[in-house]
């Protein structure tokens, strides 16, 4: 009896690459029956595997072409896969925690900022108050007022050399 299942087994496991010397050798503990079923186990399980193989890709076949039919694109199933996988990180702990980290941080920054704003306001304010500036405020506004009452009273002084007299007189002011 043992020579027709030898002969059974070998048949169906003709796929099945194996050495001959792990053959010949049953391991340790395994009697010669048990190595047989074994054996003819795993040939029924890669035979299940190759037959799965065959259907997945049937059915593959089958999706590609229902989605050819409904106008469906990969490039549709990527924007897909990327809206769930955004989403996903959307709702994720970390993404809320950072976010509201980033939040705070912007609110610290703001409300700092607004300060140092209102205290550079205020010391310009000072400043521009002062007496130091009010003098050097009326000094410009004098040598201001002597350089535009030379140009209006003198208008011939300030062209240009080459004689170029279709130019006005702030063209070719020095400021």
């Amino acid at each position: 009896m043992e020579s027709a299942n030898q002969g059974l087994l070998a048949d169906a496991m003709t796929d099945v690459p194996v050495d001959n010397a792990a053959r010949s050798a049953a391991p340790e503990g395994l009697i010669l029956a048990e190595e047989e079923e074994l054996r003819s186990e795993l040939a029924k399980v890669e035979e299940e595997i190759g037959t799965l193989r065959q259907v997945l890709a049937a059915k593959e076949r089958h999706c590609g072409e229902l989605k050819r039919k409904l106008g469906l694109t990969p490039l549709d199933g990527l924007k897909q896969n990327l809206s769930k996988s955004w989403h996903d990180v959307q709702v994720s702990n970390a993404y809320k925690k950072t976010q509201e980290t980033l939040s705070q941080a912007g609110q610290k920054t703001s409300a700092a900022l607004s300060n140092v704003g209102s205290v550079i306001s205020r010391k310009l304010g000072d400043m521009r108050n002062s007496a130091t500036f009010k003098s050097f405020e009326d000094r410009v506004g004098t040598i201001k007022n002597r350089v535009v009452g030379s140009r209006e009273n003198s208008t011939d002084g300030l062209h240009s050399p080459s004689g170029a007299g279709d130019k006005s007189p702030q063209d070719n002011a020095p400021f």
